[in-house]
């Protein structure tokens, strides 16, 4: 999809004017959910100044920039494929993905994802995001396991969208890493971009994304440490990069330089708990999924080795 960038100049009756409201009608074409789902994306400009408030108020002269992606040419059908839905009520579900299935078509996985699964065995989903990530607030790595929240109208995506953004919607990972963690725990803040010999991955670059991860290790195995991980950003590949950057790379994550002597080939990578504000009310839930089989067994096997 091409993403183009539009340009507009404040005129001076348009001072004052909310950014949300001014650029959805300088567009002409683009809703004004669209243009706030932008906003907190972080794909809008003021005089050069990333804008995060759709409240922002514009000022006479100054030079707005929005960034927009084309619509997409596809479009997702649905298909039978079970899931485990966590919660759902009228605004939102939470889905416990399992590992080996992809968030949302793409070149070489059109069928089979989540978003196909999520047509078929849910009613209504938002449509913010376009028809071939319908409903797709945040994404999980295809071979990551685990809770994602999934919007069922364009409200409730923008007030989740808005929690990511503003870090209060909290998310929580486990995962086993490669070697024995000197540290108890300890923060991460590598900046992310793309591996410049390898567009395919992510890698801590200078000047790249800013990024943030908290960790704490749960068990130690000798060879392997099971750790909590709560991301306070959330960039492509986050843990799994900043996992390498402490020489720590997750087991079975053969990207990023993990080992695999279990033969699990995925990343022993689980989003467990989700805490997050329903977007009705404003009541905060928090949800939960077990550590799932596969993971499961790598744990016992370990256990039943570090205690004999």
């Amino acid at each position: 999809m091409a993403l183009h960038t539009f340009i507009f100049k404040v005129a001076p009756e348009k001072n004052g004017a909310r950014i949300d409201v001014f650029l959805s009608e300088a567009l002409g074409d683009c809703t004004r959910s669209r243009v706030r789902l932008c906003i907190i994306a972080g794909a809008v400009r003021a005089d050069g100044e990333t804008i995060l408030k759709c409240g922002y108020h514009v000022k006479s002269g100054s030079t707005l920039e929005i960034d927009i992606r084309d619509a997409e040419p596809l479009k997702a059908e649905a298909e039978n494929i079970p899931l485990d839905i966590v919660y759902q009520d009228s605004d939102m579900a939470v889905i416990n993905k399992s590992a080996g299935m992809v968030t949302h078509p793409a070149p070489g996985s059109e069928s089979g994802t989540l978003v196909n699964a999520l047509l078929y065995n849910l009613k209504d989903l938002s449509g913010i995001n376009g028809v071939l990530r319908p409903g797709i607030v945040h994404r999980l790595d295809k071979n990551t396991s685990g809770l994602i929240m999934v919007a069922k109208n364009d409200n409730a995506h923008l007030n989740l969208s808005r929690q990511i953004a503003e870090k209060s919607a909290k998310r929580y990972y486990i995962a086993l890493v490669d070697g024995n963690l000197k540290e108890e725990g300890g923060i991460i803040e590598a900046p992310l971009g793309r591996n410049p010999t390898d567009r395919k991955k992510m890698a801590v670059v200078e000047g790249g994304d800013a990024a943030k991860t908290l960790y704490k290790v749960v068990e130690r195995f000798g060879k392997y440490t099971l750790v909590a991980f709560e991301l306070f950003t959330g960039r492509t590949h986050q843990i799994r990069v900043h996992a390498k950057y402490i020489h720590h790379s997750i087991v079975g994550d053969s990207t990023y330089g993990g080992t695999d002597e279990f033969g699990v080939n995925r990343q022993l990578l689980h989003a467990y708990r989700l805490s997050v504000a329903l977007p009705s009310t404003g009541e905060v839930k928090n949800f939960y999924a077990p550590i799932p089989s596969d993971f499961r067994a790598v744990l016992k096997k370990l256990r039943s080795v570090t205690f004999k």
